[in-house]
């Protein structure tokens, strides 16, 4: 069993979410630039800052990792090349590639570069990763349709290459992500980053009788939903995938909001921690996994961890909205008086907040008794969205820390 080298790597979608990403406890985080990125509707970094990303995280000693995961054609080549050697050049711990063309550029013109092999390229067999291997890939992102049981014959087969699968988040509809329906639909290619995830559509599917009349055919009264996937979540199974060589716990969501990014890295954080000091029985503690469900999130499965699963559309509607609500950033450290937030959803005196943090005010509530705003003022009912207000309390609240209800 691997232990000393876990990591949980996690999403950011720009610089904001990077920081709550590390704060929460992200090992790494993978972001993508502003071209060659399967997540091209995410805002993104830019050149200078990715440099400045990397100076963040590497002070915190947190690794950074680029997606360069498009499918490539021949007039991406150029500025591809010019990209990896800026890659190389700033810093970057690795980058995640599917395209052997790239992989080759990548080589050529940055040669200190390690490279990842994203799960685009759908890897299913130990003889691929073998291959990978010998061409100087140091990890493998292993497709999302492997059990654990066949991740674990690829470990032993080569235990030399480093195996990364997700372990939470948003699944998709078709195989390892190469889908064309984006494209058919809106005209936006997925594969080049570019997906209206028309998998989550709500769809009308009409039969045709034999006297030519079309009927409706319905799943119930909440609508259709047959191309939408269930959301992966591992949380009651880290020892298991620890067992099966895992040893980079991928957390999905680059488009996913900072609520939804500290939720999920603080509860995978804590849970791994745990895991890590007292082995299997850190599932008997339900808080782990109930926290999953205080954000945005479809149906649970462990997809086809465990082998065959036909259970893994999510039939019912496109998400739930979670058990709380986002309420307000703490953007100033307490000071025994109070602290200063910015308010993102409406609250009133006397409401009951609950504290989200990677800190000991983990989950502890308060009463809303004084709230003012810069100037001192009283605020009763605080509905001025990204306002900075001052909420009185004693609890020693830090910087990065959220108010929800």
């Amino acid at each position: 069993m691997i232990k000393n080298n876990l990591e949980l790597l996690a999403p950011a979608g720009n610089f904001e979410k990077l920081k709550t990403a590390i704060y929460y406890g992200a090992d790494a985080v993978y972001l993508g630039g502003k071209a060659f990125s399967l997540r091209a509707q995410a805002d993104n970094f830019t050149n200078e800052e990715i440099i400045k990303a990397v100076e963040y995280a590497h002070a915190k000693n947190v690794k950074i990792y680029v997606t360069v995961n498009i499918f490539a054609r021949n007039y991406d080549l150029e500025k591809a090349g010019e990209y990896f050697k800026f890659l190389q050049g700033a810093g970057v711990d690795a980058v995640l590639i599917t395209d052997p063309g790239l992989i080759r550029l990548c080589k050529e013109v940055a040669p200190k570069l390690s490279i990842h092999l994203s799960t685009q390229a759908n890897t299913l067999n130990k003889y691929a990763v073998k291959y990978w291997g010998e061409m100087g890939i140091e990890r493998v992102v292993v497709a999302r349709e492997l059990s654990l049981k066949e991740i674990s014959e690829i470990h032993e087969f080569c235990p030399e290459v480093q195996i990364e699968a997700f372990i939470h988040g948003a699944m998709c509809i078709s195989y390892s992500g190469r889908c064309l329906l984006s494209n058919y639909f809106n005209g936006r290619d997925g594969n080049r980053g570019e997906c209206v995830q028309a998998c989550r559509w709500q769809y009308e599917i009409r039969e045709k009788s034999k006297e030519g009349d079309y009927y409706p055919i319905e799943e119930d009264e909440r609508g259709t939903y047959v191309l939408n996937s269930k959301d992966l979540n591992m949380m009651e199974h880290i020892g298991e995938m620890i067992d099966a060589g895992i040893v980079s716990f991928k957390i999905e969501g680059r488009m996913k909001s900072e609520y939804y990014l500290a939720t999920v890295i603080n509860a995978y954080r804590r849970a791994i921690d745990e895991f890590l000091k007292i082995g299997d029985n850190y599932s008997e503690n339900k808080m782990f996994y109930d926290e999953l469900l205080k954000t945005n999130h479809r149906v649970f499965t462990t997809a086809y961890m465990f082998g065959d699963n036909k259970e893994t559309v999510n039939y019912a509607d496109s998400q739930s909205s979670g058990s709380r609500q986002f309420i307000a950033n703490v953007t100033g450290d307490g000071n025994g008086e109070y602290f200063t937030v910015t308010m993102r959803n409406r609250f009133k005196k006397g409401d009951v907040l609950e504290v989200l943090s990677p800190g000991e005010s983990f989950n502890k509530t308060f009463v809303v008794d004084k709230v003012t705003d810069e100037e001192g003022n009283l605020i009763e009912d605080a509905k001025l969205v990204q306002q900075t207000l001052r909420i009185y309390s004693k609890l020693m609240l830090k910087k990065g820390d959220i108010l929800r209800r």
